[in-house]
């Protein structure tokens, strides 16, 4: 933990009309926005409002068939998140990038030109991509299998981050008397030849503000915790109940001390959908409502396309069928959201029907409907539980959803001592709490 006051770090988890799947449908929601900027903008300004760490974008690689119900695509997130960079100061920016459907250097390059045009608010989400659909947009290929995936991001990680570290904090010096621009003596190739890799390097950018962007990871497979343990500086979790976000919380801390790192070099923020009420029949109602604009076919489709079973032809009052479900280990697309979802319908014996209904907003994270009072409490039983570091925010529609939570929540947290009232640094590694990575030097960068 920090040794300072701890506060809460909360974040946006930025999704076109919001969370909860039906949300495009309801009445304070309006889809056909989603692909104007000034959408993006004020989300954007509203998080910034309410002094959240950052925004965070999730992306993928395909279109699945069941955008014929839900609102599904998305812009292409370093072009949105330098976009919403020039409409504020504070907030940080977490895009979404895949190690199975790129290359170290562009990577590199693209995250350091977000820094600098931030200012130094940038993440990486690395993902190493789950969808079994998207590896064909890609050449006419599989997707690698899961342990494959995460040895090629092992490496991938380390390409990028010594790209960054190509150049020296010293190495433009910009001199117009002596006509000298750059310090070759500080800009370092890295003639890496790896298993999957081969970079010369340098990168073609200066050392980014932060040094090197926070790097984020969302894996829950222990593939995904182990390479989170050895590299992420913040972790975004699906837990949907307070003791398994304690186990997550210490094995994650665990690990990275088992990695030679400090517990405090690394952020556990599980996702927490929201639904909020002035009253808790008011939050409680908008669930309801946002329940019944639930598309039934839409929710078979999801939970077929999860379980690697077709339950399109099953009634929604049936139980789940779960002699039917393949093991983990054979899952190759994303494990982690599989157990987690299949233990809590195994665990609580829940119908087809009432699984769609669970997941709909939530998708297998925590929930908190309520009261703004409820729902603090709730936020700070798991953080003072050592739960959680904070939260990835998932509000149930925006913009109005986020609003709600950003005027009436977070008042209330910051009333208890839980949440920052202004922000105290510019990047976003002083918005976590991290330092800035010292440089590497000439014989540092070599892998």
């Amino acid at each position: 933990m920090e040794t300072a006051k701890r506060h809460m770090h909360l974040n946006l988890f930025l999704m076109n009309t919001g969370h909860h799947e039906a949300s495009w449908r309801h009445p304070d929601t309006s889809p056909r926005r989603i692909t104007e900027l000034d959408y993006y903008c004020e989300i954007g300004r509203i998080a910034e409002r309410g002094k959240l760490d950052s925004l965070f974008l999730a992306d993928t690689y395909v279109l699945p068939v069941t955008v014929r119900h839900k609102v599904l695509h998305g812009l292409e997130p370093f072009t949105l998140l330098a976009a919403i960079a020039a409409v504020t100061s504070r907030i940080g920016l977490i895009g979404t990038a895949s190690t199975t459907y790129n290359d170290p250097f562009h990577i590199a390059r693209k995250f350091a030109s977000l820094d600098h045009i931030s200012g130094g608010r940038t993440g990486w989400n690395i993902v190493t991509t789950a969808s079994e659909s998207a590896a064909y947009n890609f050449g006419d290929r599989a997707l690698p299998d899961h342990a494959q995936r995460y040895r090629r991001a092992d490496e991938f990680v380390e390409v990028v981050k010594a790209l960054w570290d190509s150049w020296e904090d010293g190495a433009l010096v910009a001199d117009k008397d002596s006509g000298v621009y750059a310090d070759m003596d500080k800009i370092h190739p890295l003639a890496h030849k790896g298993a999957f890799f081969s970079v010369q390097g340098p990168l073609n950018v200066p050392r980014a503000p932060q040094g090197q962007p926070v790097l984020v990871q969302a894996g829950s497979s222990e593939d995904g915790k182990s390479f989170a343990a050895k590299v992420a500086e913040a972790v975004f979790t699906a837990q949907n109940d307070y003791r398994s976000g304690q186990a997550f919380y210490r094995d994650m801390k665990d690990r990275a001390n088992r990695c030679g790192r400090s517990p405090d070099e690394l952020r556990v923020l599980p996702g927490l959908y929201t639904v909020v009420g002035d009253t808790e029949a008011e939050a409680k109602e908008l669930e309801r409502e946002l329940g019944e604009l639930t598309v039934p076919a839409f929710g078979l489709q999801r939970l077929s396309t999860l379980f690697k079973v077709d339950l399109t032809g099953y009634p929604l009052d049936a139980p789940v069928p779960l002699e039917l479900l393949p093991k983990a280990d054979e899952i190759n697309g994303n494990r982690g959201r599989y157990e987690l979802i299949e233990n809590m319908a195994r665990r609580e014996k829940l119908t087809i029907g009432q699984l769609i209904k669970r997941t709909a907003g939530s998708r297998g994270h925590a929930a908190a409907v309520g009261t703004p009072a409820q729902i603090a409490d709730e936020m700070e039983r798991w953080f003072k539980g050592e739960a959680a570091d904070g939260f990835n925010l998932m509000p149930s529609h925006m913009p109005g959803g986020l609003a709600d939570f950003v005027d009436k929540v977070i008042p209330e947290l910051q009333n208890r001592g839980l949440f920052r009232s202004e922000y105290e640094g510019y990047t976003l590694r002083d918005h976590y709490g991290l330092p800035r990575p010292a440089g590497r030097g000439r014989e540092g960068v070599r892998l």
